[in-house]
């Protein structure tokens, strides 16, 4: 699953070499945090959460086949820049 939001994400951002998925385990989820350059979050969003909501469903086509369950959700910017600092 990772591999595939990845792939995804990669091909859509203008920089991929700060492309990276942080995976969390909750209960009987798996909880995919997206982080990427602030810059690309508009197009990770899309106009209207479009394209998030394309990724999430996506990712649910993909979970239902590897018998899973799973959510994706993009990180804050804020909480992304604190950790790196």
């Amino acid at each position: 699953m990772k591999n595939l939001l990845e792939f995804i994400l990669i091909h859509l951002v203008e920089h991929p070499e700060e492309v990276s998925i942080t995976e969390r385990e909750m209960g009987d989820t798996t909880q995919y945090v997206i982080h990427v350059h602030p810059e690309d979050m508009g197009r990770v969003i899309g106009k209207g959460g479009s394209v998030i909501q394309s990724i999430r469903n996506i990712s649910r086509i993909r979970a239902v086949k590897e018998g899973i369950r799973a959510h994706v959700v993009v990180a804050d910017p804020a909480e992304t820049e604190t950790q790196q600092a």
